[in-house]
């Protein structure tokens, strides 16, 4: 049984395999700029797809070879050739070569079910097709990884024959016998059987293709490796079909800094985070707060005691080091939270070591999050709360009032929308109207309206997601509604989160909406004033 120290490939198939999964799509733009990101993240091998499948597959993998990769061999990928059909004359076999390549990935049947159930062959002939179709490659000066498709339900029906199709691509010139748990239903216990079974009967390079169907990818792909395998395959952030594939943030993860085996490039650790959000932001996906390791709760701290006990010791909640994969601590805040928690998180910008405020702070806290506001996602509003408890924030604006109305009449298509706003901004009275795509949109578009003489770079605020939920459903329409909006700076690229809360939708919006413009206003501000202080003390020196 391996340990440590040995460097363990990384084969990614996010752009093939990945793309199977329920609501994802890939443009060939998409696929070649998570390319480059898998690249300079340290993966060994980027499987790029099935060039005979579609023409974006095929396209890939010629504009791939523009693209300067340093670390990473891009992968074809392909099938056996098809019955009774010389490799030579099949099609899928002349789109790899045609990929033009140095790997090549070719998927063969292993479990005698599909052979005899699904390709409707026999056995001997399935043997033949693996074997032609890796000695074809082989003979064309590809290196060729075989993918055992199905093999631990296979070796556990048959075997024998199981071992045979592994054989037929050893034998032929296969480079590396990938074990693929294609249903995902494998135990960790199968795993390792079926390694110590293949080590028996062949000296040949393992690798490992497990799913999440049992929810155990992560954990198969462990135990293979520290049953002999080299090679791992598996998808950024897991995506893929049905329940996904192994998640090869939290392998490499786990490779490393749990059992000590090198992985991905010397920095490539720390950069899990930033590629795995990468690709969520590049496939339109909301990450999942609880993945382990690079979500955004792997290392958020909520209970008063957790964030006491964690500001002391780290590890006393922390099982690693968030920095280590690029991730960083949070500690969210809530009524359960603490005055010492309340204090931690506000102290990134106010430092506040007076108890009595911090006891203060956190009185008010409660008392917003029984009207139904929750602060745990929505720090710009939560900073914005104890600025004002603490007498350090003053009004950008003035609201004199604002007005939304939608129309929808029997000839349009879609009701119009349009928000009046109007605010008295130093000492100036703004009156603007604005349309827009609904209530919010069109809102924000009259706020940036009325503030941009004033605060030009108001306008460099973008809305990039809005969430809404009713707090008290059993009020049916009279039930009270929490909206949060998203934001993102196009200046200092800072993304912060605000919250509103009314029986009113549009009101409960408004809320929020001014709450990110505000937070947005303040750091403009005091950016200013730091450069002007900062230049001073420059001048004087």
């Amino acid at each position: 049984m391996k340990t440590g120290q040995q460097r363990i490939e990384l084969y990614d198939t996010t752009l093939r395999d990945g793309t199977q999964g329920q609501n994802i799509s890939l443009s060939l733009h998409d696929k070649l700029l998570i390319a480059v990101r898998l690249d300079e993240l340290g993966v060994d091998y980027i499987e790029g797809g099935y060039p005979l499948s579609n023409d974006k597959d095929a396209a890939f993998f010629r504009e791939v070879r523009k693209s300067g990769l340093k670390h990473a061999k891009v992968v074809a990928f392909g099938m056996t050739r098809r019955r009774n059909v010389k490799p030579g004359d099949d099609e899928g076999m002349k789109a790899l070569l045609e990929a033009k390549t140095e790997v090549v990935t070719i998927v063969g049947k292993s479990w005698d079910l599909h052979v005899r159930d699904v390709l409707r062959i026999s056995e001997k002939e399935n043997l033949k097709m693996i074997a032609d179709s890796v000695a074809y490659c082989v003979k064309h000066g590809r290196r060729v990884f075989y993918d055992a498709e199905h093999f631990f339900d296979g070796y556990a029906a048959n075997p024998d024959y199981a071992l045979q199709t592994l054989r037929a691509a050893h034998e032929s010139g296969a480079e590396c016998l990938v074990l693929c748990d294609t249903n995902g239903g494998s135990l960790p216990t199968h795993i390792a059987a079926g390694m110590e079974a293949i080590q028996a009967e062949l000296a040949a390079p393992l690798g490992i293709h497990p799913h999440n169907d049992a929810g155990l990818a992560v954990a198969n792909a462990l135990e293979a490796v520290r049953r002999g395998a080299i090679h791992v395959q598996g998808t950024v952030n897991g995506i893929g079909e049905r329940c996904g594939n192994a998640d090869l943030t939290t392998v490499a993860a786990n490779l490393a800094i749990k059992l000590g085996y090198k992985v991905l490039t010397p920095d490539g650790l720390r950069r899990l985070t930033e590629v795995s959000r990468y690709v969520y932001e590049i496939a339109n996906l909301v990450p999942p707060n609880g993945q382990p390791y690079v979500g955004p709760s792997a290392f958020a701290h909520k209970g008063g005691m957790h964030v006491h006990a964690v500001q002391r010791t780290a590890c006393s909640y922390e099982h690693t080091d968030p920095e280590s994969v690029g991730n960083s601590r949070r500690i969210l805040i809530s009524e359960l939270s603490g005055a010492s928690g309340v204090a931690e998180k506000i102290g990134r910008k106010l430092k506040i070591d007076d108890k009595a405020v911090q006891r203060r702070l956190l009185k008010r806290l409660q008392e917003f999050e029984d009207q139904g506001y929750v602060y745990e996602s929505a720090e710009a509003s939560f900073e914005l709360l104890c600025r004002k408890e603490l007498g350090l924030y003053h009004p950008f604006w003035e609201l004199d009032h604002w007005r939304a109305v939608a129309l929808r009449s029997s000839r349009s298509t879609a009701p119009d929308t349009e928000v009046i706003v109007r605010l008295r901004v130093n000492g100036t009275t703004e009156h603007h109207v604005s349309g827009g795509h609904g209530p919010v949109d069109a809102m924000a578009h009259s706020m940036i309206k009325a503030l941009r003489p004033h605060y030009p770079d108001v306008e460099k605020i973008r809305l990039i997601d809005y969430k809404v939920r009713v707090i008290n459903p059993r009020a049916a329409t009279a039930a009270r509604v929490r909206v949060t909006i998203e934001f993102r700076d196009e200046q200092t690229h800072e993304i912060f989160n605000t919250v509103g809360v009314s029986e009113n939708i549009i009101e409960a919006s408004w809320i929020a909406l001014a709450d990110g413009i505000e937070y947005k206003l303040i750091n403009d501000e005091e950016g200013k004033k730091r450069r002007s202080a900062k230049a001073v003390k420059a001048k004087r020196g």
